[in-house]
């Protein structure tokens, strides 16, 4: 998954600690990010090469990380890339995960310029990775939204289901945000009622991931059906398809960054595939 990259390798512990010559420096342009080198493996520039005023936001193998807090005019040698392209795709998996991690962070400090309760104007916290209005005290964290995706199993088959934005023959598991109120297990259930018309059993938590590319905490599950109708019910503002798919059927991920990759893989080694 795309958060593997060592043990102790990423830190986010909070730091005041002003860039220095040779830290990684994220330049931001909205979902652009600004890189060096060549086009088919760019390079994320160095303070020192270039020096705008930025601010830490986390180390990667000691090296520490810093968002410019300018949006940088294009200098020669550089150029700029699609963040999230650049993340599902670089060859470096360290480089990867701090892209989106970092690119998450740009978002939400952009989109806490200002305050939701007064309107006045943010600052960043001198003590803990927030964003604070000094008129009213409104603090704001990093945005995480919890998400739960479903391995759901039924007489050695696995369901899977297609976006109703997605590309024809591109399949992912059920999915969905935690609603205010919930336990991850009820909105597993909720999802798979709401999405595919099922009843499940026997939910089992298998592991985690951070990701970036929709602010979310993934939770992963596995659960199988609760009696035997397996008939789908799709839920047409979300879903364009959804069938069970024996082991030597399952469409297989594009890429192994993502816990859906972890879960469709765990069902294919079950079977021995």
């Amino acid at each position: 998954m795309i958060q593997d990259i060592g043990e102790g390798v990423f830190s986010n512990a909070f730091s005041l600690e002003p860039a220095k010559e040779g830290d990684l420096l994220f330049c931001f342009r909205g979902n652009d990010i600004l890189v060096t080198g060549d086009e088919n493996d760019p390079l994320l520039p160095l303070y020192g090469q270039l020096t705008p005023p930025c601010h830490h936001i986390f180390s990667l193998g000691g090296i520490g990380c810093y968002i410019s807090e300018e949006i940088l005019k294009t200098p020669e040698g550089y150029f700029y890339v699609k963040a999230p392209d650049l993340a599902r795709t670089a060859n470096d998996r360290k480089t990867a995960f701090a892209v989106v991690t970092a690119w998450q962070l740009s978002k939400w400090e952009q989109s806490r310029r200002f305050c939701g309760r007064c309107g006045a104007e943010t600052e960043r916290s001198a003590i803990e990775r927030a964003m604070i209005c000094p008129k009213c005290g409104l603090i704001e964290y990093p945005k995480i939204c919890p998400a739960v995706i479903t391995a759901i199993t039924h007489k050695g088959k696995l369901l899977m289901a297609r976006n109703k934005n997605s590309a024809p023959g591109r399949y992912g598991l059920i999915a969905g945000f935690v609603e205010i109120g919930e336990t991850f297990e009820e909105t597993v259930r909720r999802e798979a009622m709401e999405e595919v018309g099922l009843k499940l059993k026997n939910i089992k938590y298998v592991r985690s991931q951070p990701w970036g590319f929709s602010d979310s905490q993934m939770i992963g599950f596995t659960a199988e059906l609760d009696g035997d109708d397996d008939t789908l019910i799709i839920q047409e503002s979300e879903l364009a398809e959804a069938c069970w798919f024996a082991p030597d059927e399952v469409p297989l991920p594009s890429s192994d960054i993502s816990i859906a990759a972890t879960l469709i893989k765990d069902f294919l080694n079950e079977h021995g595939i």
